[in-house]
């Protein structure tokens, strides 16, 4: 590792990009210099043992340059004095041949961001550590056929522009995802966290075990409308949809999102907030616009979308520091979105605390799950409380495989997984076989459409490090199931 990408050296060598194309470009040259620090690692599992360990270490300079009304931006992970000079002589020659940028919105400005917040040992972990983890679930699953990853994450952003911008961050983060296999069918469990050490893989892996073994022998149950509770994992999904095509400040600019700030397009319960320091994230984007928490629902009404600089132009607003590698494709996104827990304004409980099944016909929490029995169905007890008060419906687990049909309305089709339970007066009494559905996101939380909101949240880590979708389990008053997970 070169001494460029030790020691926060990031932000000194933004700023020698800066200060290059000043020299090879000329004044007028408009300069964006974002430099990244990447140490991430993988730690896989499958037929209950590790198959694979991988790790990468990368630093990658992003460079772009607005000049004479034209923007080209390019990267490279060559950072010795050669290297740099070559990515923005390259630049410097293209943005000649770009077309025109009439859309282009200048540079941030020179501003004040938070201290980043970060957790060292999980930064420094190995695979020891990691594996230490997949033992920890593999063994609480007791017997059961396992498979699933532990990661491990660590960036150092710097960021600087000729505007005079110059900030730096530091992120860390942990992952874990398994399943457990009982009778041909999977029970999931997952978490993320700031520290390592704050992942309970036991738990998780208990957890796992017990909703395959409650999921066992499931019978068919005809399409229709349903009551619902979501546990976290699925609601994530509507989390994820609702930040990239609802959400979203370009989509919105091109009247392609639902959102209509100022109306009140949820139930009452749906709070819904944006925060990257919750989850430890970036004082700032890749614009270098400070970032913060951001309440995008309040108590129903629909207060803003998120914006990079580009899409706040567009709709004569300003930037909400969402832009990101992708935003100039498919727009900002809020990446750390957050359904605000009943009764609560923080964020869940300790991480790491372990969780708790439920005998749905009790209420009445039971640690680890029945073996054998359903009562491994419901995750925890805030899950099963829900449970408890619904008099015909079902318990879902997991959504995947999910398509949007269409954008504006969010009309999405998808199936259930890792778990379908019927639930007849508050309790949990047959798993049921995955199901189809069809069913637009904003409707299903509409008013009036949300039953009751959980009180615990629990965060669902996402196919890359720096985004989370973080819920608690949602009843919903209908959910429309159109037919088997074969069609």
């Amino acid at each position: 590792m070169s001494e460029l990408t030790l020691a926060g050296q990031e932000l000194a060598l933004a700023g020698q990009v800066v200060e290059l194309v000043g020299r090879l470009g000329g004044a007028s040259a408009q300069v964006e210099a974002t430099v990244s620090r990447a140490e991430l690692a993988l730690t896989r599992f499958a037929n209950s043992a590790i198959h694979q360990n991988v790790a990468e270490s990368a630093v990658e300079v992003r460079l772009r340059i607005h000049l004479d009304g034209r923007t080209v931006a390019a990267s490279s992970t060559t950072v010795d004095p050669d290297g740099l000079r070559g990515l923005v002589e390259r630049v410097l020659a293209a943005v000649r041949f770009a077309p025109r940028d009439p859309a282009w919105p200048g540079l941030a400005p020179p501003a004040p961001v938070a201290s980043s917040r970060w957790d060292a040992a999980t930064a420094q972990a190995g695979p020891h550590d990691r594996a230490a983890l997949v033992r920890a679930f593999v063994d609480a699953a007791e017997g059961l056929e396992t498979a699933g990853y532990c990661r491990t994450a660590f960036r150092s952003v710097a960021f600087a522009n000729s505007a005079g911008q110059a900030v730096q961050g530091h992120t860390a983060e942990a992952a874990m995802d398994g399943i457990a296999r009982a009778g041909g069918v999977d029970g999931t469990a997952r978490d993320c966290a700031e520290r390592l050490a704050d992942l309970d893989a036991a738990a998780l892996g208990r957890r796992a075990a017990a909703k395959a073994r409650a999921a066992t022998d499931p019978v068919e149950l005809p399409p229709g409308r349903y009551p619902v509770v979501l546990e976290p994992a699925a609601v994530a999904d509507l989390l994820e949809n609702l930040a990239w095509y609802g959400f979203n400040g370009k989509r919105y600019a091109e009247g392609q999102s639902f959102a209509e700030p100022g109306v009140a397009q949820f139930d009452p319960a749906v709070t819904l907030v944006d925060d990257p320091f919750d989850a430890a994230g970036l004082p700032f984007d890749l614009e270098g616009t400070p970032t913060g928490a951001l309440p995008l629902v309040d108590a129903g009404l629909t207060r803003t979308v998120v914006h990079d600089r580009r899409s706040a132009a567009a709709v004569g607003g300003e930037s909400t520091g969402h832009a990101w590698e992708g935003a100039s494709t498919v727009g900002p996104i809020p990446r750390n979105l957050r359904l605000v827990a009943a009764g609560a304004t923080t964020t869940s409980g300790p991480a790491g605390t372990a969780p708790v099944t439920s005998d749905a016909a009790t209420g009445t929490a039971a640690g680890g799950g029945a073996v054998g029995s359903l009562a491994g169905a419901v995750a925890d007890a805030d899950t099963a409380a829900l449970v408890s008060r619904m008099p015909r419906g079902l318990l879902v687990s997991d959504l995947w495989y999910t398509r949007v049909l269409d954008p504006k309305s969010l009309v999405i089709t998808g199936l259930t997984r890792n778990g379908v339970w019927l639930v007849e007066d508050g309790q949990v009494t047959r798993a049921v076989r995955d199901l189809r559905f069809t069913e637009s996101y904003p409707r299903a939380l509409g008013p009036g459409a949300v039953v009751e909101v959980g009180r615990r949240t629990a965060r669902q880590p996402n196919r890359w490090d720096g985004a989370r979708w973080e819920a608690p389990s949602l009843a919903l008053a209908s959910w429309n199931f159109t037919g088997g997970a074969s069609g």
